[in-house]
């Protein structure tokens, strides 16, 4: 989506890749207790601060949650906050989750919008 072959990075360029197409990563969990690596199996949960980290970036345009719990909690979080943000809620990015590849990659698209990009 942003022309660089990410799967192929480090984690650190990675990061670094997308910082420079202007996109952050952040967890809206910044601790729990998991059993396994489903969501379902979330406990006790503690979210970051994630209306703290929006009124700290003043040109953001959009915000996207990967998958149902990430969306659940973010939209809880900013229920009032920055009505004029764009909001994505896209399927898991996780291979637990069984959606077909290709409508994955169809609702992840999407993101090309705001960010200026042109489609492939």
């Amino acid at each position: 989506m942003i022309g660089v072959d990410l799967q192929a990075m480090a984690y650190e360029a990675r990061l670094e890749a997308l910082k420079a197409a202007h996109i952050a990563l952040w967890d809206v969990i910044a601790e729990a207790h998991r059993p396994g690596s489903l969501d379902g199996a979330i406990r006790e949960e503690r979210a970051n601060d994630l209306p703290g980290l929006i009124s700290e970036l003043p040109d953001l345009q959009a915000i996207a949650f990967n998958g149902g719990t990430a969306t659940k909690l973010g939209a809880k979080a900013l229920a009032d906050v920055r009505p004029d943000l764009a909001r994505f809620a896209l399927p898991s990015s996780s291979p637990a989750y069984t959606l077909a590849f290709e409508r994955k990659a169809a609702a992840w698209a999407e993101l090309r919008r705001p960010l200026g990009l042109a489609e492939a």
